[in-house]
């Protein structure tokens, strides 16, 4: 990582209170901040000593509108190696799409969590060989509600799937545990739809990304005077979700003091305000969530045993990717699935040197990071399907890693069942076939007729008649 000296940003935003917020969380990690108001102050920054100096940008696509992708490429252009990350208030993913062809590293969606924010910075510009396709994204594309629905065969995530099924029908505190992009809330998401308090308040706090000193009113409420700048009452997220639940991540980042009080909470059922004389009575459910196993903490004396014990009367501990790389394929067509179905993007296949590939790599980012590599391999593809020429980072970063028998061909870029079992639709998986054969022949379309034994007629027709894209 370039050192704090070096680490200047030039943020492009003609909004004052969103410059100074950028700003403020940038300064915790070392960054400082060149704040312009305008696309011509941005480009003649770059010319500047200061510019010179830039470590990464950040661009409001408000400033520029709808030649946000312009100001990229002319950016880019600039200076190519410049990392560049597009804020916007859309979640799109139109947008991504066009920002990240023009040049764009990541897209924000505001308002930006801190922790999402600092984690963008430091992929970005990070002084390791070039690894663009595996920078985060936030396509916002919503995920699987249902426990049915969700992919993979691998024997520990099916037996934490089944435990979360059963857990979601009781009224306990949960425990969900897993590494990060491992599915966590996507497990949350499943048992809140399954629980008998569906339908009432249901809100969600991010503990590592609140400062402890909002934390705690955030969690516990405060009455006005309670401290300096309580001008109101403000009532706690505990008794707000009072019949319903509340969802903790990150609750391994709890600080002791309020390890303490929430603890004291969970064992009375009882709330106490911030500056309040007496407490109010309330029924909650908590789902909590964890990066790291909070008995290790608890071990290690970080982390209260009475509060682990109230939060864990059920824990799931979510497997990583690495753990269950026969479910790459299938994960990777499903993702393929959906990020066919959003704006400005198209359904691709896969062939099986892709898959190869992907199952070669041990996915530090888990689930989410496959999601992003695929959506950015699916946004810059010309071909009908994605080829191990598709991540030509991931090839980099293997090296010769890949073993020689994981590229054999063994038929896994079409698959003939569906989650369900049962067969897919003739039409479905002859489209597939097409597309493989188009990518794997890299859009010679002579030689895709012949090695699957029809005529180019026949072919341009099947085309025609299936909606895919003509590649000759």
């Amino acid at each position: 990582m370039a050192s704090a000296e070096d680490r200047l940003l030039m943020l492009i935003d003609d909004e004052p209170a969103q410059s100074r917020l950028i700003t403020a969380l940038a300064a915790r990690d070392g960054w400082r901040t060149l704040v312009v108001r305008d696309s011509e102050a941005a480009i003649a920054t770059l010319g500047t000593r200061q510019g010179m100096q830039l470590a990464a940008i950040i661009l409001d696509q408000w400033v520029p509108g709808d030649e946000a992708g312009d100001l990229i490429r002319e950016l880019k252009d600039r200076r190519p190696a410049l990392p560049i990350l597009m804020l916007t208030a859309s979640a799109s993913p139109r947008q991504a799409v066009e920002a990240m062809r023009a040049g764009a590293t990541d897209y924000l969606v505001k308002p930006v969590a801190p922790d999402r924010l600092m984690r963008a910075l430091t992929s970005a510009t990070r002084l390791e060989a070039p690894r663009d396709e595996l920078q985060p994204l936030t396509e916002k594309m919503d995920g699987a509600v249902d426990f049915d629905a969700m992919i993979g065969t691998d024997s520990a995530f099916r037996a934490a799937l089944a435990r979360a099924a059963k857990a979601a029908r009781g009224h306990g505190a949960v425990l969900i545990e897993g590494e990060s992009g491992t599915g966590k809330e996507m497990i949350v998401r499943a048992m809140q739809a399954a629980s008998p308090r569906a339908k009432l308040v249901t809100r969600t706090l991010n503990v590592g990304a609140i400062p402890g000193s909002a934390l705690e009113s955030a969690l516990f409420g405060h009455e006005p005077g309670a401290f300096p700048g309580a001008f109101e009452r403000q009532m706690g997220a505990l008794q707000a979700c009072d019949g319903g639940t509340l969802v903790l991540d990150e609750i391994d980042r709890l600080g002791p003091a309020l390890q303490e009080k929430l603890a004291e909470t969970l064992r009375t059922g009882i709330v106490r305000p911030i500056g309040a004389a007496h407490g109010y009575k309330i029924d909650v459910r908590i789902l909590s969530a964890s990066n790291i196993p909070l008995a290790d903490l608890v071990a290690a004396g970080h982390f209260r045993a009475d509060l682990y014990t109230a939060l864990a009367q059920t824990i799931i501990i979510l497997p990583p990717l690495r753990a269950r790389p026969g479910d790459i394929p299938a994960l990777a067509r499903h993702f393929l699935h959906r990020i066919g179905q959003q704006p400005g993007l198209r359904a691709l296949s896969i062939t099986d040197s892709a898959l190869a590939l992907l199952a070669a790599y041990d996915w530090p980012g888990n689930v989410r990071q496959l999601q992003a590599v695929l959506f950015r391999a699916a946004v810059f593809c010309d071909d009908e399907a994605l080829t191990a020429d598709s991540f030509p980072q991931l090839s980099q970063l293997l090296g010769d890693h890949l073993a020689p028998s994981a590229q054999v061909q063994d038929g896994a870029g079409v698959t003939l069942y569906t989650a369900d079992g049962n067969l897919r639709p003739l039409e479905e998986i002859e489209a597939d076939i097409i597309r493989l054969a188009i990518g794997h022949y890299r859009g010679r379309m002579t030689e895709v007729a012949r090695r699957l034994g029809i005529g180019r007629s026949t072919l341009y027709r099947k085309l025609t008649d299936l909606g895919i894209d003509n590649a000759a």
